[in-house]
């Protein structure tokens, strides 16, 4: 198996919404407790994994900023 471009496949996932990131996590980890691969395999499936699980959690930060947002600019509303 060729080893991964890093870089290619982390501007791969930075394009992944929040879904497509989510889903395919998901599809990592079945493989990874499926097992069957070699060291080197599974290690490049784990950082995958990884990479995936930080760009979900940068979608839901996100989310979160923009909910306090909304509820900061709702009772600043409220109080005018």
């Amino acid at each position: 198996m060729a080893e991964p471009d890093t870089a290619t496949e982390a501007a791969e996932i930075a394009s992944f919404g929040y879904e497509r990131a989510r889903d395919e996590l998901v599809n990592v980890v079945k493989m990874l407790e499926q097992g069957g691969m070699d060291l080197d395999e599974s290690l490049a499936l784990w950082e995958r994994g990884e990479a995936l699980a930080n760009r979900c959690e940068e979608h839901l930060a996100g989310a979160r900023q923009r909910v306090e947002n909304a509820i900061s600019r709702s009772e600043a509303a409220e109080e005018a």
